[in-house]
């Protein structure tokens, strides 16, 4: 991957529906160039898939919070991955190193819905020994794509 890639991938991380033709007058490259340039980093599988950026507000979650999760035993450790991965709530879910074994960052509806999913869901499943819950008052930059 050289400079040109990392100006391509720039370019649809802005707006993946971008044509060849917009990303090519971006990049000076040639339209075909550009498409097989995208074609190899598909193929090489730097760009993964393709997908919508919602606006959370305006799709009824404006709430956005990070749960820490403490796992306790090694047994319990898959049936909280397969939990985690089925809450549709859950945007994402990293294992991670500390105190606390999992960082989750949730979306809901309101603080109702939060609490909800963190006391009646979230701390039902086998293992989940503490949760500690940061509520988001603000973004200031959130990159989709690093």
């Amino acid at each position: 991957m050289d400079a040109v890639d990392a100006a391509i991938l720039e370019e649809l991380k802005k707006n993946a529906r971008a044509s060849a033709s917009q990303i090519s007058r971006r990049v000076n490259l040639s339209v075909p160039a550009v498409a097989e340039r995208i074609r190899k980093l598909e193929n090489a599988g730097i760009i993964a898939g393709y997908t919508v950026r919602l606006d959370r507000e305006k799709a009824g979650l404006p709430l956005l919070a990070f749960v820490l999760v403490r796992v306790d035993g090694t047994e319990n450790i898959r049936a909280f991955r397969d939990a985690v991965t089925r809450y549709n709530r859950v945007l994402e879910c990293h294992h991670i190193a500390g105190a606390y074994d999992y960082l989750l960052k949730v979306a809901a509806e309101d603080m109702q819905t939060l609490e909800t999913l963190i006391s009646n869901t979230l701390k039902t499943v086998p293992g989940v020994a503490g949760t500690n819950t940061m509520i988001v008052l603000k973004t200031l930059k959130e990159e989709l794509n690093a």
